[in-house]
């Protein structure tokens, strides 16, 4: 999978743990991030916080949070907060996405529409699926959404005549 490089720097008092690069960002950064996302959703119907951080190509972390409405098909998860706020400041590349909640039990998941929102911006790039301890596993979007729609599926032939009988 991954385009996210992790170094690992091992000793024998330290146990495990990850390098941070200024110039690089790190898995656990980037969970760390989504962590930090969560904890400004607005979720008061139902009370389940999401916080995402996205990494661009270009090594720009855009962050998002769910935003819930009284009318429930008008609120916004985090994943697609986060990748909205990246494509409004002009990224459209991305590397890896962490996504973070308060589930203890079991690592959070993105909803199907954050799956094809995710999708449309490329079906290789990794999610990170986290839990508030930070552990994680690593997808990429295509393991997510399998046989997937794309917007390279668009320009692909088509009938020439469809008949209107309406």
């Amino acid at each position: 999978m991954g385009d996210l490089q992790i170094e690992m720097l091992h000793g024998k008092d330290q146990g495990t743990q990850l390098l941070h690069h200024p110039d690089r960002v790190t898995v656990e950064g980037l969970i760390h991030r989504s962590l930090e996302a969560k904890e400004f959703s607005y979720c008061p119907y139902s009370n389940f916080r999401v916080g995402a951080a996205l990494l661009a190509h270009d090594d720009r972390v855009f962050t998002g949070c769910n935003v819930e409405n009284a009318c429930n098909n008008l609120g916004v998860c985090a994943e697609r907060n986060a990748i909205s706020k990246a494509v409004s400041e002009g990224c459209r590349s991305f590397k890896a996405i962490a996504i973070a909640s308060d589930l203890h039990d079991q690592f959070i998941s993105p909803c199907g529409g954050c799956r094809q929102f995710m999708r449309e911006f490329g079906a290789s790039w990794d999610v990170y699926l986290t839990k508030p301890d930070g552990s994680y596993i690593e997808m990429n979007v295509s393991e997510l959404l399998p046989v997937s729609f794309g917007p390279e599926d668009l320009s692909m032939k088509k009938v020439v005549k469809i008949p209107n009988e309406y």
